[in-house]
């Protein structure tokens, strides 16, 4: 008897909060391009239509996803990117960088 009224039952669709852009960007400090490029990858959870110009996610997948980035740093395996070859730089850093000789005169210094 339980199984017959379990089958007469509708199934329930279970609603998952989902967030915009907007939300994302404040759980995930990544840039747009960055977390478009991961969901191509298939590393980060998939963006969904809500309309044909409203985009979301889904809340419980970013949060596991989050989650799942911070267990995994946790152990160590998250690698990270290499120092910058600070040798290669034509400036340092706070410096302005030379003008080219090639550039005309200024107009204003021809004033004088």
């Amino acid at each position: 008897m339980n199984s017959d009224a379990q089958r007469s039952e509708p199934a329930r669709f279970v609603v998952r909060q989902s967030i915009r852009r907007t939300r994302l960007r404040q759980m995930v400090p990544l840039a747009d391009t960055t977390i478009y490029e991961m969901e191509q990858r298939g590393e980060f959870p998939r963006r969904f239509n809500l309309t044909p110009r409203c985009v979301a996610w889904d809340l419980a997948e970013v949060e596991n996803w989050l989650l799942a980035r911070r267990q995994a740093s946790d152990a160590g395996e998250v690698t990270r990117a290499p120092a910058p070859d600070v040798r290669q730089r034509r400036a340092r850093h706070g410096q302005a960088r030379p003008l080219p000789s090639t550039l005309p005169p200024s107009p204003i210094a021809d004033r004088r």
